[in-house]
């Protein structure tokens, strides 16, 4: 019944959000590594193969996102200590300072779409997005 309607105002924001992330990222972070480094700032360190689960993509993938912030210090990776086997992926402080610019980035740009409704309004919305998504 409203499924074609929800699935335009879905696309049309979705895509007004990625573009306004990626814009407001710019030049130093996208939105795939402000997700890394969200990640390893609530986790302190993980492995490259950890992060596999949370992004949804290919090992190969991930190796070229994290050189990519290596290249652009965001995060170092260091072999563990007792097995060299094992590669952990630490933060940098640029890394972190990037990652609250990106959070702030975002909070604002998401106030400013849920500020069009009422608070009423934005507490039905976030529930009902709950159902939707679960």
């Amino acid at each position: 019944m409203y499924t074609e309607e929800f699935g335009k105002l879905w696309v049309k924001l979705s895509k007004e959000l990625k573009t306004q992330m990626e814009t407001g990222l710019a030049p130093t972070l996208t939105e795939g590594q402000l997700n890394v480094l969200e990640l390893l700032t609530t986790s302190d360190r993980m492995k490259p193969s950890d992060l596999i689960e949370h992004l949804s993509t290919t090992p190969a993938a991930v190796t070229t996102l994290l050189d990519r912030m290596e290249k652009n210090e965001l995060i170092m990776r260091e072999r563990d200590e007792k097995d060299r086997r094992i590669v952990w992926v630490n933060v940098t402080d640029k890394g972190k300072a990037e990652c609250e610019r990106g959070m702030r980035i975002r909070e604002s740009m998401l106030d400013s779409y849920l500020n069009r409704v009422s608070a009423h309004n934005q507490k039905l919305l976030i529930y009902l997005l709950g159902k939707v998504a679960n």
